[in-house]
């Protein structure tokens, strides 16, 4: 069937003239963003393995209880025993990386999606492009802005990962009781004082249920962010599907398993006893 609306030239226009355009500011963030994340996983690989071993299980028995640091000792040392020691910190600096910049970017937007109709309006369906677009589409303007490696791998992540933190930001705001509002501006609170010291710590358990949705939806991205070479436990599973090596496929994706399963309890614990 012939095109009789053809929006994709109008895309692929506009992404040459910004290729064009603003080339060097490209490359800027690219130079910039791989020393940033390849310094995070310089620093996670640098430490050795009990030690991050160590502090991951404290952190779980301390936030998650026993059965979690358990499962935390156990799991992280069988990533280690099976090799990929070296590939799960390659994803977990990714997934730092990511998660920091989507939170930075979203929680501005979600507290002001919360306090304008306006905003709301243009930023939710915005946020309704972003997850329901198939993933791999966001790889197309990653490597064309910053070519193959880490940083086009986080670009995509923090795209696709965003927008339960604007949404889950915004729902935590709004969820804040009307009566402790008036009381804070009855005691002559500026807009300011009120967002910072009012709000934001009423919605902190909301906050932090966005954040552990945001660290799910990086890892889910790891093996399609392998595809562009940024590293990992991703690129390990590919290499296991093209080499149609069941037993590499298995334990790499395992390890992810194992990763996702860790990073997810202990943040659920964050969101349901506070960071005290």
């Amino acid at each position: 069937m012939e095109k009789t609306i053809d929006i994709g030239q109008y895309v692929a226009i506009a992404v040459k003239w910004l290729m064009a355009n603003l080339r060097p500011l490209f490359d800027f963030i690219k130079t910039t963003g791989n020393a940033g994340i390849e310094s995070i996983e310089w620093v996670l690989v640098s430490v050795p393995f009990y030690i991050t071993i160590a502090l991951f299980t404290a952190v779980a028995w301390k936030y998650a209880g026993k059965r979690i640091a358990t499962f935390t000792l156990l799991g992280l040392a069988l990533i280690y025993l099976m090799g990929f020691w070296e590939e799960t910190m390659q994803t977990l600096a990714l997934i730092i990386s990511s998660t920091v910049i989507a939170l930075i970017v979203a929680v501005p937007l979600g507290i002001w999606s919360a306090k304008s109709q306006t905003a709301q309006r243009i930023i939710r369906p915005l946020l309704d492009l972003m997850q329901t677009m198939p993933a791999f589409v966001y790889l197309i303007p990653a490597v064309l802005f910053f070519s193959i490696g880490k940083l086009p791998g986080a670009f995509a992540t923090i795209i696709f990962a965003m927008p339960p933190a604007v949404r889950l930001t915004a729902l935590g705001i709004q969820q804040v009781p009307g009566d402790v509002l008036e009381a804070a501006r009855s005691l002559g609170a500026t807009q300011k004082q009120i967002l910072f010291k009012v709000e934001l710590p009423l919605a902190l358990k909301t906050l932090l249920t966005g954040v552990n949705q945001t660290i799910l939806l990086s890892l889910s991205m790891v093996v399609i962010a392998g595809m562009i070479a940024a590293g990992g436990l991703g690129e390990k599973v590919l290499e296991g599907i093209n080499n149609l090596d069941i037993g590499l496929g298995f334990e790499s994706g395992l390890s992810v398993v194992i990763l996702a399963i860790i990073l997810d309890r202990i943040t659920q614990a964050f969101g349901n006893k506070g960071l005290n």
